[in-house]
């Protein structure tokens, strides 16, 4: 039963999916044409509504445009940020027909064991726990059907909405976002790349001992289904009821995880959702689950980042300005200037401060990004169109993700401490060669 990019299966999700973005197309075009009155709120909500019936693709872009500030109207952000990943789970005839169309017809006899009942469920594909022939416990990720079909008729939508929020709104130019969001999600219906991914990520931290990544199972994974080691672990919210010490400890592995790779590899995990990690009550082990939606950065753009913050701790405007055309942003005007610098400022402000404190003092995680991201609005629509680099989405988005979960722990630490120890011995030519050697190892060069 293989999975095609199949045009009848498209229009159908066309059909579906432009119900909702119908209403939207018409309310919006009624604001502005007409001057009729648009209550955001309540048609927030129910465009909400409609799209959480939707199990796929389209679910997971609007929970990721929710995090990404200024991507669409703060009233539409907040209420997609509640989308869950509910897709309901396949059934077991059904699960037995795909994996025998992954592994053929004698699957089961490849594993000990193989549970019914999924582990987990998503927007793009469900998790079985399994026991290997040689008693090896494993997760077994397996791919929803007609996914490649959902995706590209999702896809297309959202390239009408961001459109027609852009007429509505043009201090945003969103056609890098499309790009971006829309090359991303197709990288993550190909589970071989995301193997790639777990054997890169194990790479790359296999010197931090409180981090793990799984190890894939080859044997028992194809392109629609991966196999990999089970992570025994709870969930990461847990993490926030333990002593301070032990959220520190989290909190400090995380900034690991996430910093050791992109300083010394160039490399981000994009998917800063919570459910994507779990942690082992002691030291603060935290384990990381998935590897779907991972962004390789050119040596240049992340010396920008390294540049920006010594421009921001010297108060170095050229340095500042040569950051940010190193992030891709054109015709830098000193208006311009100022208003990155708010969102910059915000960015860096617990690394620009060199004393133990929360990621921001008195913020809740849900907040965390709106005011600012609210100012930087407010001042490019006198500015604007500005068009955001498509490097700069998932950057972006991992960061708000990665300082949000810093204050669901509550953590207190010298951040400013630990980013200076993650830049010692930085260099675009020795990040650019451990780059090239890394990707090529894992057959992603």
């Amino acid at each position: 039963m293989a999975d095609v990019n199949n045009l009848p299966r498209r229009v159908r999700r066309y059909a579906r999916v432009s119900t909702a973005m119908g209403g939207l197309a018409a309310r919006l075009a009624g604001k502005r044409y007409l001057g009729l009155n648009l209550d955001r709120g309540r048609h927030a909500a129910d465009l909400t509504s409609a799209l959480g019936n939707l199990k796929g693709p389209l679910m997971k872009v609007a929970q990721l445009l929710a995090t990404i500030p200024d991507a669409l109207p703060e009233e539409y952000a907040a209420e997609l940020a509640a989308l869950q990943s509910n897709a309901p789970p396949m059934g077991w005839s059904f699960v037995r027909r795909r994996m025998a169309s992954e592994l053929g017809p004698d699957w089961e006899q490849k594993f000990k064991s193989f549970e019914h009942e999924a582990s987990h469920a998503a927007s793009l594909g469900q998790v079985h726990r399994a026991v290997s022939r040689a008693g090896k416990h494993l997760a077994c990720k397996l791919q929803y059907p007609d996914m490649e079909s959902a995706v590209e008729a999702d896809l297309k939508q959202l390239k009408l909405l961001m459109g027609l929020y852009e007429r509505y709104d043009r201090a945003i130019s969103t056609e890098e976002v499309h790009k971006e969001i829309s090359e991303r999600l197709r990288e993550e219906l190909d589970y071989m790349r995301e193997a790639a991914h777990m054997r890169l990520f194990r790479a790359m931290l296999k010197a931090e001992k409180h981090v793990y990544v799984p190890e894939h199972v080859p044997a028992l994974s194809t392109k629609r289904l991966l196999t990999m080691s089970w992570l025994e672990g709870v969930p990461f919210l847990d993490a926030t009821k333990g002593k301070q010490p032990a959220r520190n400890a989290v909190a400090r592995n995380m900034f690991r995880a996430w910093y050791v790779p992109f300083y010394f590899y160039g490399v981000i995990h994009g998917d800063p959702h919570l459910g994507n990690y779990s942690f082992t009550p002691g030291a603060g082990r935290l384990n990381l689950l998935d590897f779907g939606c991972i962004r390789v950065f050119p040596p240049a753009f992340v010396g920008g980042v390294a540049r920006l913050f010594r421009a921001l701790v010297t108060n170095d405007r050229a340095g500042e300005a040569e950051a940010y055309r190193a992030w891709g942003f054109k015709d830098l005007s000193d208006d311009l200037m100022d208003v990155l610098g708010i969102w910059a400022r915000f960015i860096y402000a617990p690394l620009l401060d060199d004393r133990v404190r929360t990621v921001a003092d008195g913020v809740s995680p849900g907040a965390y990004g709106r005011r600012e991201a609210f100012q930087v609005k407010r001042a490019l629509d006198e500015k604007g169109p500005v068009t955001i680099p498509r490097e700069f989405v998932f950057m972006d988005r991992a960061a708000i993700g990665l300082g949000a979960a810093f204050l669901h722990l509550g953590a207190e630490l010298n951040w400013r401490r630990l980013f200076e120890a993650s830049l010692e011995g930085f260099s675009e030519e020795a990040l650019a060669a451990r780059q090239a050697a890394a990707l090529a190892e894992v057959g992603l060069a």
